[in-house]
């Protein structure tokens, strides 16, 4: 019997803004490398995820969701988004079957009428619609572009999750294992903590502050022969009055940010932490390129 090939590549998943990719990527690596809200765009680097098994590796991609750019922010994520597209050997389309289909959408539909990589549309978060909306959907994409594989999800309840991963499988080259077994990500630490203590600003912040916030890592390092890890982190945000709801009414507001941002990272790092966190405004950072590239946001690594 002759030995089983292994098969790697790059997976490449876009959709609009907010349809579950990062809760996808999650679920299938079994693992919290993505940074989850119910605000869109809260991804604005390339996370990559990778799940590996006996006889294949495969390295998702999740990019910033595509929508048009209202800042210099907004063209970097753009970018970042579209040059991934290129570089991949399969992409996932993400759609939100509630929502069903939007303008977009559109926007998406004709970007990919540039690329030869093969695309799926993944249907997600099947499991908040009647079965019976979703062939009207399917018809309807499937009028717009010729995907490869039409694949219904609940990235939230795992259902058919399996079968997806079979089917890229299916897709995937011959190839080595880029990454070790255990590996489920190629960022740094730093930054998936710098993504955690950013999620629970937004979470807490709800509709008060949308994107204005980034977190810059000051300090990251254990002392003497302890086990904790001592994290200093400052929190970026545009304006004064930002500034005092992050800081909350005598500081309890920065105090839960740190309490649940320190739970995440604890399970991360699998080590005590002791986090200390500051709050400091930049005016308009997103339309300022040398501040953008501070926070991380660097156009040449794309």
């Amino acid at each position: 019997m002759s030995k089983q090939e292994y098969k790697s590549g790059f997976v490449s998943i876009i959709g609009r803004p907010n349809v579950g990719k990062s809760t996808f990527l999650n679920k299938v690596i079994g693992q919290k490398i993505a940074i989850m809200s119910d605000k869109p765009q809260t991804t604005r680097n390339k996370v990559q995820g990778v799940y590996t098994e006996n006889h294949a590796q495969i390295v998702f991609i999740d990019t910033p969701g595509i929508h048009k750019p209202k800042h210099k922010l907004g063209d970097f994520m753009m970018k970042v988004a579209q040059n991934t597209l290129k570089e991949v050997d399969l992409i996932l389309f993400m759609i939100n079957a509630e929502e069903g289909y939007g303008k977009g959408d559109e926007f998406i539909i004709e970007r990919l009428q540039n690329t030869s990589t093969p695309v799926f549309l993944v249907i997600n978060k099947i499991d908040k619609v009647h079965p019976d909306q979703l062939l009207p959907l399917i018809e309807k994409y499937n009028s717009l572009y010729p995907f490869k594989e039409i694949v219904p999800i609940s990235a939230l309840e795992g259902n058919n999750l399996p079968t997806l991963v079979e089917q890229i499988k299916e897709y995937l080259p011959a190839g080595p294992q880029y990454y070790p077994a255990d590996q489920v990500t190629d960022h740094p630490e730093r930054f998936i903590v710098t993504e955690l203590i950013r999620e629970k600003a937004l979470h807490l912040t709800r509709e008060e502050i949308p994107h204005s916030i980034a977190v810059v890592m000051d300090s990251m390092e254990k002392r003497g022969d302890g086990d904790t890890v001592y994290v200093g982190a400052t929190i970026i945000v545009e304006r004064d009055s930002q500034k005092g709801i992050i800081i909350g009414k005598q500081g309890s507001m920065l105090k839960e940010i740190g309490k649940r941002a320190r739970g995440d990272i604890e399970a991360l790092l699998g080590s005590k932490v002791y986090l200390e966190l500051w709050v400091k405004v930049q005016k308009d950072w997103r339309n300022k390129m040398s501040q953008l590239r501070d926070y991380g946001f660097r156009e040449d690594e794309y």
